[in-house]
């Protein structure tokens, strides 16, 4: 499953979720999330912000998101030629 979504385009995505504390709204806490998604909709976030949203504790402050593909074309190096005697 998680290949066939590689394959799709997914990428592995980071957000870095500040929210506000509940008993403690002046003070942010950080939360790291972390899933194959695709970019740049990031459908699989949002879902997963919406649900914090309706369900958790926490206002939401700033999320900051950095995404990488996981599949991509290889690369061929050359290497030095070595004489053997």
């Amino acid at each position: 499953m998680e290949l066939g979504r590689q394959i799709r385009d997914y990428r592995l995505t980071t957000a870095e979720i500040l929210y506000h504390l509940p008993d403690h709204p002046g003070v942010l806490q950080t939360y790291i999330w972390q899933d194959l998604d695709l970019a740049p909709s990031y459908p699989v976030l949002h879902r997963f912000l919406d649900f914090w949203s309706r369900s958790l504790d926490g206002r939401l402050h700033s999320v900051r998101v950095a995404s990488v593909d996981l599949i991509t074309p290889g690369e061929c190096r050359h290497g030095t030629t070595m004489t053997l005697q």
